[in-house]
């Protein structure tokens, strides 16, 4: 049991315990039928707090060789399939969370040595376990790797959480970025990757970063905002799910869906931030809980980039309006833009709009991100204009309601 190589369970321990935990071990089974198969490169991109460390905390204590987790999950979905004892515990495991890996380098003096800090450190615990296997003189992850699956046939799956963190927090730091994507290709590409890697699994709110058109990792699929795919119902809550969480609290269900429904993936699947939905059912009241992960100013630094139309395009979706998208050309990062079509897809990928693939539409999915929009706006000059959507919009709902007392409000002012 290390800090890297094979960690313990406690962190989904944690998740199991909490006052409310929705069962998303369904994730293990999928895994488990693409280890060593040439699907194994897994990509998935989502919004703050919408499961993604959560599930990868849950994928280290189901393979982690670090613990024992039998009594963890054998009241889960992942109990019941024929390949839970055929790999629980089974493997060894890297798990890299690159946020706090840059954190600890930056406290010890290393943040220009990102990257060589990381590799040391991994390679000291695999030397703690495996030494007989190296020849110490291994600089690289990669070269370890290989020289462990040379020497002692040793294989791994690797759990990369917040990998896109070099691209969010060193946004102009393009040297480090792109020894950021040599360092990972080198774990993950090549026939060396296809010898020493039973799974690749990474997490991050950015989709893989990509030069042109193409994926920097083109042997990852990737499951993102844009494109969900097959794994939609395991990041965030389905509609049952928060129906039931409402029956069992008390909850209003349409009010939920007022204040946090709109991220529509598949026909008739919408899912629904976790964290705001926790909260509203422990605190039993409604409101804006989107503030507490992501203060507007992120928001209002898009915004206030106002590409040709971008302005115009907010003030509709304020007002409940949708436009059209095309997200091709966004490059997954934080620096890249060249239109507003840019700024709105990086806003997809960070949650504060919702994408019809069917339409290429986005919109504000619900009226918790909304009140985030209008506090941004607020201080960038467009209050007035905001007011006069916001206004119709109430007015329009009211006429649909039948509330001829609002309406009547709404009229005179």
């Amino acid at each position: 049991m290390g800090i890297y190589l094979n960690p313990d369970n406690e962190g989904f321990s944690t998740s199991v315990r909490s006052k409310i935990y929705i069962d998303k071990t369904g994730l293990i089974d999928y895994m488990n039928q693409i280890l060593d198969t040439e699907d194994k490169f897994i990509s998935v991109s989502r919004p703050r707090r919408f499961g993604k460390s959560m599930a990868a905390k849950m994928l280290i204590a189901y393979y982690s060789r670090g613990c024992n987790s039998h009594e963890l999950f054998q009241n889960y979905e992942i109990a019941e399939k024929d390949s839970f004892l055929q790999n629980l515990n089974k493997y060894d495991v890297i798990r890299l969370d690159m946020q706090l890996i840059r954190s600890t380098a930056m406290n010890e003096g290393c943040r220009d040595k990102l990257l060589f800090y990381l590799q040391e450190k991994v390679i000291e615990e695999l030397t703690q376990v495996y030494g007989e296997f190296l020849t110490g003189k291994e600089k690289s992850l990669a070269g370890a790797f290989q020289q462990l699956h040379a020497s002692g046939g040793k294989k791994f799956i690797v759990i990369i959480d917040e990998w896109d963190c070099i691209f969010r927090e060193e946004k102009e730091n393009r040297e480090l970025q792109e020894e950021y994507i040599t360092f990972l290709r080198s774990l993950f590409k090549g026939a060396a990757a296809e010898e020493c890697i039973h799974l690749a699994y990474i997490t991050g709110i950015l989709p893989i970063k990509k030069y042109g058109t193409e994926s920097a990792l083109n042997n990852f699929d990737e499951y993102t905002m844009i494109h969900p795919k097959g794994l939609t119902d395991y990041f965030g809550f389905t509609e049952a799910e928060v129906e039931g969480l409402c029956r069992k609290y008390e909850m209003d269900f349409s009010e939920a869906k007022h204040w946090y429904d709109g991220y529509f993936f598949k026909r008739k699947i919408h899912i629904y931030n976790p964290k705001s939905i926790v909260q509203a059912m422990v605190n039993g009241e409604f409101e804006n809980y989107w503030t507490q992960t992501e203060t507007y100013e992120g928001l209002k630094s898009y915004i206030d980039l106002n590409f040709d139309g971008l302005k115009d395009a907010i003030i509709y979706m304020i007002g409940g309006g949708r436009c059209e998208i095309d997200t091709g050309a966004f490059q997954n990062d934080m620096t890249s833009f060249r239109s507003k079509d840019d700024i709105l897809t990086l806003l997809v990928h960070l949650g504060y709009l919702a994408y019809d693939k069917y339409c290429k539409e986005v919109y504000i999915p619900n009226e918790e991100i909304r009140e985030e929009f209008i506090r941004a706006v607020r201080n960038s000059g467009w209050e007035k204009i905001v007011n006069i959507f916001s206004d119709s919009r109430e007015l329009l709902e009211a006429t649909w309601a039948l509330d001829s007392d609002k309406v009547a409000e709404k009229i005179v002012l």
